[in-house]
């Protein structure tokens, strides 16, 4: 496995401008989206998660070096997941494995309490297409996107994420307030629902 030098590339959410249009993998840049199965085999697509801030999380269960990162992603899951930032509301992550084997990817989830139920691969290994779609030639790798599906930071690591994330936390009482009334809003008209993945087709249903 190659030995990846971490860097942290990290700017302001409100200072994209028109960068945002434009889908890429340069901090600014819309992420480009990545449509692959569950570990129960369900569909599931990153734009599902636009308006939470996400850490799309390249990894593996063979990976020495994501074991052991992941207990700090584990930490800002639970200190951040119900966070409300200038450009999201809570914080999740979008795991991408690299795993050929199904049982150790599951496996591996529930040993290192990776609880955030939103895990895909095609079991491809380092063909893994959302892998070779981002460039990545060494995991772990991620890149943190914020609600509007924007890359504001790549390849943070230990305590870098959850500083990523904490510039990120909107501090504007006057815009907490607003928003939270927003939320009621929607949880009366039932408007905000959680997501829930997307069973994959029966190919006999499948029309060409």
């Amino acid at each position: 496995m190659k030995k990846l030098l971490f860097a942290l590339l990290l700017i302001p959410a409100a200072s994209f401008g028109q960068a945002g249009n434009v889908v890429g993998l340069n901090v600014g840049n819309i992420a480009p989206e990545i449509t692959m199965k569950t570990p129960e085999d369900c569909t599931l697509t990153l734009s599902s998660l636009r308006g939470k801030m996400v850490l799309i999380d390249f990894w593996a269960s063979w990976c020495g070096p994501c074991r052991h990162e992941n207990p700090a992603v584990v930490k800002a899951y639970g200190k951040y997941k119900n966070e409300m930032f200038v450009s999201g509301d809570g914080f999740t992550v979008f795991s991408v494995s690299l795993d050929r084997d199904k049982n150790a990817w599951k496996a591996a989830i529930k040993a290192d309490s990776l609880t955030w139920p939103y895990h895909v691969s095609d079991l491809m290994f380092w063909n893994n297409a959302a892998a070779q779609q981002y460039q990545i030639y060494s995991i772990p790798s991620n890149y943190l996107i914020d609600g509007n599906g924007v890359i504001i930071a790549k390849n943070l690591r230990g305590e870098q994420l959850e500083k990523a994330l904490e510039l990120q936390v909107e501090k504007d009482p006057k815009n907490i307030k607003k928003r939270k009334k927003e939320q009621k809003d929607k949880e009366k008209d039932g408007s905000g629902s959680k997501f829930s993945p997307m069973k994959r087709e029966d190919p006999a249903e499948i029309q060409e």
